[in-house]
């Protein structure tokens, strides 16, 4: 494990990066790790990575100069993203990770993907518009009415709800069938799932109340 913390971790990725995004994740998570070329996103914020993690593909000849050599961590696998190989290296209570969409699609549903793969690692991917983290076993989201609430499955998922307009009881989901998108809540939510398999797609205003669910959420996926 290269990165072991009993704090938030904010992991910070090579796509564009505004400072309100920065800022809200960095309050909640004051330690920081970059994903290669996420290096010079944080230095270009003057802040400075405990650690870099990656195929160092992305990261600049200038940013590495300018860290401490046991803060790069160069990992040679191209069989795996960065954001995998930082998710799988990080041990943490949650992280949350930006800078890791709005650039290229196809590097956006990779990281959906990374989450599924690693259910035991609990991690919020924030964007400027919305947020996605992987269903645990059984969450409770103290939403206001009328939030959006959307359920993505990655794979066959069954569950139940309460707090949603159109309840999930009996509904059997799977990426090639049933979805659960443009659902909204009634007030507080209460969801429980058969797998880990379903990314929850909230609006970016409640990444704090999201934090808060998660850190209370004793049950997640091993």
């Amino acid at each position: 494990m290269i990165v072991d913390s009993e704090e938030t971790i904010t992991l910070i990725g090579g796509a564009k990066l505004g400072k309100e995004v920065l800022d809200r994740a960095f309050a909640l998570g004051p330690r920081i790790v970059a994903a290669d070329g996420g290096a010079d996103t944080a230095l270009a914020h003057d802040i400075t990575p405990e650690a870099v993690i990656g195929d160092f593909d992305s990261v600049s000849e200038t940013a590495k100069a300018s860290l401490p050599g046991d803060a790069l961590h160069p990992i040679d696998d191209q069989d795996s993203t960065d954001f995998d190989k930082c998710l799988r290296n990080i041990n943490a209570p949650l992280v949350i990770g930006v800078g890791f969409s709005g650039d290229r699609l196809d590097h956006q549903l990779a990281c959906y993907n990374t989450l599924v793969r690693h259910p035991a690692r609990r991690c919020i991917l924030l964007g400027t518009e919305e947020l996605v983290f992987l269903a645990p076993p059984s969450l409770r989201i103290p939403l206001d009415p009328g939030t959006p609430m959307s359920l993505f499955p990655m794979g066959a998922v069954e569950g139940v709800s309460d707090g949603l307009r159109w309840p999930i009881a009996g509904l059997n989901f799977a990426p090639d069938g049933r979805i659960g998108t443009s659902n909204t809540a009634t007030g507080p939510v209460e969801i429980a799932l058969t797998s880990p398999k379903m990314l929850v797609i909230l609006p970016e205003t409640t990444l704090e109340i999201v934090a808060a669910a998660l850190s209370e959420t004793v049950a997640q996926w091993s």
